[in-house]
């Protein structure tokens, strides 16, 4: 389902070519744009997020709560900002 709404800027002939495309195949031009995207970045399958809880699980190591991981971050951002 999608939920997310991207406004992106295009040139004149970005947009004709995205046009004719969209028409030669009876699609949309935001159809074009989300395969783009997946074509160029990936897309993550059930089966990758399946795989990386348990490569997560397998380190068996010490594992931080959102709060500590908060708090970890906010003093190596202070750590920089002396730095600077």
């Amino acid at each position: 389902m999608l939920k997310e709404r991207l406004q992106i800027l295009v040139s004149a002939e970005q947009r004709r070519r995205l046009e004719a495309e969209a028409k030669r195949r009876g699609s949309s031009v935001a159809t074009l744009v989300r395969e783009a995207i997946d074509e160029r970045f990936g897309t993550t399958t059930a089966e990758d997020r399946l795989r990386a809880v348990d490569e997560i699980a397998a380190l068996d190591g010490r594992f931080l709560t959102p709060a500590e991981l908060e708090q970890v971050i906010a003093e190596e951002r202070d750590a920089a900002a002396g730095q600077r």
